[in-house]
């Protein structure tokens, strides 16, 4: 994606921003007559940020880089959370503090090890384009067999939209699905260039409406803790949280995590789940002679 590419980035997502406010909602006053936009004009968004029009227009078509003080002003003026600033920042190439890496990721040692010791949760490692890169054999019967799908399809917004069986397991797959877009827009922002993410972004395009639909759109999140409904063949219905931890020494891995509340049926069925999955793995390792 070249530098001018990633100003048209900045350009549509400030359009998408602004279309989101009304004159009403920043203290403006509607006027009269019909208006020809939705949303908040460039010049209304100019006054508010105390610029000039010119100067806001020029920056939304990417004519003309912005200082960090102007941008934080617009972010405020536009509404934007913590996110979306931030992902604002990375397309004005403000937040240069991130390595731009592109050899391929190996899990942590020390993250390996937590996960082979976390038996009564499911984990994963999720790394840059939310890729997988390790899970332990609780996520994979929670989830999904992860060493059935190859490597370069083993992303987890790519199972999301295109896994027929993971998509069916998500009861609130839209909230899921559109939170995934938004974190992957996050990672396009801070390594523009990565091939091999603007060829998982055109597949998903090409193949999903609503991918496309929503990555239109602009939004932006990064990955952090909420609330997943699952429908699961052999658990049924559970209700997990699930929390992400940032791996120090390479910020660009993160431990998930999903539990649930102790005394809740969701807790009584992940761990007949893990009960499960063990039985099943030590099975495996006795061989035909102990079945």
């Amino acid at each position: 994606m070249s530098s001018s590419t990633h100003r048209n980035e900045l350009g549509d997502f400030l359009k998408a921003r602004r279309k989101e406010l009304g004159p009403a909602e920043v203290g403006l006053a509607e006027g009269g007559g019909r208006r020809r936009v939705t949303g908040l004009r460039r010049e209304e968004v100019a006054l508010l940020a105390s610029i000039s029009t010119d100067y806001y227009t020029r920056i939304e078509q990417g004519r003309r880089q912005a200082s960090a003080p102007v941008l934080d002003t617009i972010a405020r003026v536009l509404r934007l959370g913590e996110d979306e600033r931030a992902y604002m920042l990375e397309l004005a190439g403000k937040d240069t503090s991130r390595p731009r890496r592109q050899a391929p990721q190996k899990v942590q040692p020390q993250l390996r090890q937590l996960l082979d010791n976390l038996t009564n949760v499911p984990a994963m490692v999720l790394g840059r384009r939310m890729d997988v890169l390790a899970w332990n054999p609780l996520a994979a019967a929670l989830l999904g067999d992860f060493d059935h799908i190859p490597d370069k399809q083993r992303n987890y917004v790519r199972m999301v939209f295109l896994n027929p069986s993971v998509r069916a397991l998500y009861r609130d797959w839209t909230e899921v699905a559109q939170t995934g877009v938004a974190q992957l827009r996050m990672e396009a922002a801070r390594d523009p260039k990565d091939p091999r993410l603007t060829a998982l972004v055109g597949e998903l395009s090409m193949r999903d409406e609503d991918f496309r639909r929503w990555w239109g759109a602009h939004r932006v999140a990064t990955r952090g803790m909420g609330t997943k409904v699952l429908r699961h063949p052999v658990a049924g219905d559970l209700t997990l949280d699930w929390n992400t931890l940032t791996c120090v020494t390479d910020p660009d891995q993160q431990l998930v995590t999903y539990t649930a509340e102790p005394g809740t049926p969701s807790y009584d069925a992940l761990r007949i789940l893990a009960s499960w999955t063990a039985s099943a793995a030590g099975a495996d390792r006795a061989g035909p002679a102990a079945r």
